[in-house]
């Protein structure tokens, strides 16, 4: 747009001032032409006044001739410096037409549902065009916010609320179980809803915890990565365990602010999932923290089936699971990956997953160093 503006400038600069060479043309011959003072041969031979007037006509179109060469020469010569300095002049004027276009796509590319609140474009100047397009995108973003705000307070009650049924029943399906006089056909019942019962609370602390991590941060303290992946590390070893999986870990120290309750489980996450998608013997799971480029790196690898390129992106939707809709709940809720890229991204870091060569996935967070 900015080029395209420069020639518009530069040739309507060129095509005026072609014009008005042309417009000089003329008028200095006729200007010549009809300031030439005839001359009086009344008193001169006929025979001579002819010679002298052939050569007084041939003196006068020699001059109007000669005045219009010089004028194209030197003309031309300027043109084509005025064409040059029109595109100079026309790219600066360019650029600063198009500096609140620039200033508004920054805004757009800098912008996710953590920074609707507070970016705004907020462009001054004139009350022109631009400005007016500026105003109705932050107003536009204002009731994105809104809506966002909206959708992500009824997740969070809608999740309070249905944490109380839940735990109601399984308190009474839990005294349902204790009674010795109960049937095993009753206590089989009673053991699977318990198993329903805690998927389902599951899901709700899940969806609690991705309505709260979408959120602004609340909560900003110095932490070390380290100390929070050693304390994934801990809590998820019991269950690698049980799947016959070992974690390895290379943790180095690295310092950032945000909530720790927060990164604790997202670590966390990545972990249960590098653990829940694996080999089902002999399944492995690699931890690395550390700082590089000035970033903060936390780099999850495990084991498992071959996960295709093009199915990475989807991993990170809610409710979503490889080579699965969202009905088939056998290894959860699908709200791992959606819970860790709301955190990182609240901590305004970005995550990212390839596949890993013999299979599995390598899954990446950088975060801003402290």
């Amino acid at each position: 747009m900015r080029w395209r503006l420069t020639i518009s400038y530069g040739a309507m600069v060129f095509t005026s001032a072609a014009i008005l060479l042309v417009l000089l043309y003329i008028i200095v011959g006729n200007s010549i032409d009809g300031a030439w003072i005839p001359l009086d041969t009344s008193r001169v031979d006929p025979y001579d006044a002819a010679i002298i007037e052939a050569k007084w006509q041939a003196a006068r179109e020699l001059t109007v001739s000669s005045a219009r060469e010089a004028l194209l020469q030197s003309s031309i010569m300027s043109l084509v410096g005025v064409g040059i300095f029109s595109l100079i002049i026309g790219y600066f004027v360019a650029d600063r037409a198009l500096r609140p276009v620039a200033k508004m796509t920054a805004t757009a590319r800098k912008l996710s549902e953590s920074t609707l609140a507070h970016q705004r474009i907020d462009l001054q100047g004139p009350n022109d065009e631009l400005k007016e397009l500026a105003d109705t995108f932050d107003d536009m973003l204002t009731r994105l916010n809104v809506a966002f705000d909206t959708q992500r307070r009824f997740v969070a009650n809608a999740s309070h609320e249905l944490r109380t049924p839940l735990t109601i029943n399984r308190t009474v399906l839990e005294i349902a179980l204790g009674d010795p006089v109960a049937s095993e056909d009753l206590k089989t019942l009673g053991r699977t809803l318990l198993e329903v019962n805690a998927r389902n609370e599951k899901l709700i602390e899940g969806l609690l915890l991705l309505a709260r991590s979408e959120r602004e941060l609340a909560v900003r303290k110095p932490i070390d990565i380290r100390d929070v992946a050693q304390t994934a590390v801990e809590q998820v070893t019991p269950f690698a365990d049980e799947h016959g999986v070992t974690i390895t870990t290379e943790l180095k120290s690295a310092g950032t602010v945000g909530d720790p309750v927060l990164l604790e489980r997202c670590v966390s996450n990545l972990l249960e999932n590098a653990v829940k998608y694996n080999l089902p013997d002999n399944g492995k799971v690699w931890i690395r923290t550390g700082m590089v480029d000035g970033a903060l790196v936390v780099q999850v690898a495990n084991t498992g089936q071959h996960v295709p390129a093009y199915e990475v992106n989807s991993l990170f939707e809610p409710f979503r699971r490889l080579h699965a809709d969202r009905v088939e709940s056998a290894k959860g809720a699908g709200l791992g990956l959606s819970i860790v890229r709301a955190v990182v991204q609240a901590h305004g870091g970005n995550v990212a997953a390839v596949p890993r060569d013999g299979g599995g996935l390598v899954v990446t967070i950088r975060l801003p160093g402290r």
